[in-house]
């Protein structure tokens, strides 16, 4: 009986790789096709596809009775944890911390930029040859609220470094003290968000976080302010939501939104004061170098016997 690896990927393209014949292994390519690439069953090491969908994701798992681990390339897992009910226990969830951080902070950077100093508006202003001059509001001396400081609003944090902001404000599940300061309860989020000119969602999405940004939330955010959401668009109430930009009071920046993707005629398309980019925020150049460094440091650890990285989840 053959011990499978799944993955994305062919596997002479992945540096490192543990050799498969002095593990026993057989590695597998499957990047979500309608035809499986082996039997499931004999499955141990499950990469999910990357952004193929919760359908995809999940097809496999039912029939991998084998399995050990279940590894994602995304750095959220709410995609794939429904169908790990099937599996049986002490199955580790895996997600991809270390891949994503950079990119989406450069992201989450530009969607900043862009919407206070009007890149949209010059855009359009190019188009219609017209110049759309006068004041635009400037990053420096502002106040930044990080709602879900894990290694991605670290990493936005250490590319807010250089512009000056008065206070960048964090929060996250539990309370604790970093080198920059510390963090505050996700408990303690109402209180801060009045005092933020704007507030970057990038927190996994729970059952704790599903609908965070409310209508409730939204009210609590001060005139003027800025909502980016770079972490999953339920997060957001996407109907409070376009009542508050549509009447002027927020301004908004989505690189995810809900429904996703955005259908044809949604509101969200051409509300005012609405920046969307359609779920890019790992989707650059530095992504495979890093997923696939991450797989192979992972595959060498498991084949080891050694702990493994990113453990979120294990089946009970």
């Amino acid at each position: 009986m053959t011990t499978d690896v799944w993955l994305p990927f062919a596997p002479e393209e992945i540096p490192g790789l543990p050799s498969a014949a002095d593990h026993g292994l057989t590695y597998r390519f499957w990047d979500g096709g309608d035809t499986f690439p082996a039997d499931p069953a004999d499955c141990a090491f499950y990469v999910v596809p990357y952004l193929k969908g919760a359908e995809i994701a999940v097809r496999p798992l039912a029939g991998m009775a084998r399995a050990e681990v279940v590894q994602t390339l995304s750095a959220g897992v709410d995609h794939v944890q429904a169908g790990m009910g099937s599996l049986h226990p002490g199955v580790r969830l895996c997600n991809a911390r270390s891949v994503h951080e950079a990119s989406t902070a450069e992201l989450t950077l530009a969607l900043i930029l862009a919407s206070l100093r009007g890149i949209p508006r010059f855009v359009e202003g190019q188009r219609q040859e017209e110049w759309r001059s006068g004041f635009y509001p400037a990053l420096a001396d502002k106040t930044v609220l990080i709602v879900g400081y894990g290694s991605i609003g670290s990493a936005i944090e250490d590319r807010l470094a250089p512009f000056e902001c008065a206070r960048v404000l964090r929060v996250a599940r539990s309370a604790r003290d970093t080198e920059r300061g510390p963090v505050h309860p996700l408990a303690e989020l109402p209180s801060l968000l009045p005092e933020a000119d704007m507030v970057v969602l990038s927190t996994p999405l729970t059952e704790a976080t599903r609908g965070l940004a409310d209508a409730e939330f939204l009210a609590r955010m001060r005139d003027g302010a800025l909502l980016v959401n770079v972490a999953r668009g339920p997060v957001v109430d996407t109907k409070a939501l376009l009542a508050e930009v549509e009447s002027g009071r927020l301004t908004a920046a989505l690189d995810v939104t809900d429904p996703e993707p955005l259908p044809a005629g949604h509101p969200l398309w051409h509300a005012p004061g609405v920046l969307i980019s359609p779920h890019v925020g790992g989707s650059t150049s530095a992504f495979l170098p890093r997923a696939k460094r991450l797989l192979a440091r992972q595959l060498t650890h498991w084949t080891a016997g050694e702990p493994l990285d990113n453990v979120v989840y294990t089946t009970a």
